[in-house]
């Protein structure tokens, strides 16, 4: 964790609007000149000003031999705004601090080179362990294409992820289900399963959140063979924007019948069990700027993702419940590895939740 107080504060800034910049990072941006704040600022919604632009515009003449704090690399290219870079410059900057390199093709290093390239002192890695962590989502598809994966689950105490009647609606309480709406809030789609769709009828919505308030994600279903009908929450378009991922395998009816409903539907490549390709989807989604997708259910779905390596973070809500031998447990991957190969997540949270207990896991990276 970061100790200097600039990079802190800039930090703090590009937390506030994670909900908001999609698919751009969530950057913030402080100006120091002579131990003194002058200026700050966060990158806008799509199309408005970038971290360092916004800080520029508040320090003025002010920004002229200060230290920028950034905790992105500033962008060199032209996109819907001018580059950073070249407005840094423009107001005379002597350093500038970021925390972590931009690793979009755009970028990736050409920000500190026409920074250096104009006098300017560049320092990397400031803050760097607290903005990789904080942009992980954003990092995660610049590098590999793909959306950065969040697995959601609510277990009993006994490890069963529905009842012996299939429900798998308020296995956890009030407050864990509230939790679970802001996950929502922080990821640009919310994913579910065709077994979970037909069980549950899902609404998939945002409610409640802490503000910010950024766009409703997007609603995933994926349905590789057509099994769920044009009906229900899910459809209802007035709620959220609704997307249907599936295969060749579907019949045209049940395409026609989404689309008619309003939903958008693409079509990916199947996976081995026939179903959806975990990766294709992801691919799917990055494309389409969802840089978080949160996978909400069910089992079959999940087995997929953690078979496929493609799990990058997991919230566990584990409930004072037991559901007994009638309920569903696991991940449906079958067969499962030997207990020797099992993939192992890193614990980086852990907290009650009323009488629940939320848990948080990261990839381990180091053995």
């Amino acid at each position: 964790m970061t100790t200097d107080p600039f990079m802190t504060r800039a930090l703090e800034l590009g937390r506030g609007v994670r909900r908001l910049t999609a698919p751009n990072p969530w950057v913030g941006c402080v100006i120091e000149r002579d131990g003194v704040m002058v200026g700050e600022g966060a990158t806008s919604p799509p199309g408005g000003l970038h971290a360092e632009a916004a800080a520029l515009a508040a320090a003025g003449e002010r920004a002229r031999g200060a230290t920028v704090f950034t905790t992105l690399e500033p962008c060199a290219h032209q996109g819907r705004t001018g580059p950073c870079t070249e407005a840094l410059i423009r107001a005379g900057v002597a350093r500038v601090v970021s925390a972590i390199e931009d690793p979009d093709p755009h970028v990736a290093g050409r920000g500190h080179d026409a920074l250096r390239a104009a006098s300017v002192t560049v320092d990397v890695g400031i803050g760097g362990e607290d903005a990789t962590h904080d942009l992980h989502p954003y990092l995660v598809h610049r590098r590999e294409g793909r959306s950065f994966v969040v697995i959601k689950t609510a277990t009993s105490l006994d490890g069963r992820v529905t009842a012996s009647d299939g429900a798998s609606r308020w296995i956890t309480g009030a407050a864990a289900r509230a939790d679970a709406h802001e996950l929502r809030a922080d990821s640009q789609a919310v994913v579910v399963g065709s077994g979970t769709a037909l069980a549950d009828d899902p609404v998939l919505s945002v409610r409640d959140t802490q503000p910010p308030f950024g766009p409703p994600p997007l609603r995933v279903l994926v349905d590789g063979r057509g099994r769920v009908p044009a009906t229900g929450a899910l459809f209802d378009l007035a709620l959220a924007p609704t997307l249907v991922v599936t295969t060749g395998r579907a019949p045209q009816a049940a395409r026609d019948a989404w689309v008619a409903a309003g939903a958008a539907v693409e079509m990916a490549a199947a996976g081995a069990n026939g179903g959806v390709d975990p990766g294709e989807l992801l691919r799917v989604l990055a494309r389409l700027g969802v840089l978080q997708a949160l996978v909400e259910g069910g089992p079959t779905l999940h087995g997929a993702f953690f078979e496929a390596g493609l799990v990058d973070r997991v919230v566990a809500y584990v409930a004072p419940v037991v559901l007994g031998a009638g309920g569903l447990g696991g991940y449906g991957v079958d067969p499962g590895p030997p207990l020797a190969q099992a993939r192992r997540f890193r614990l980086t949270q852990a907290a009650a939740l009323g009488d629940d207990v939320r848990l948080e896991y990261e990839v381990r990276t180091n053995g």
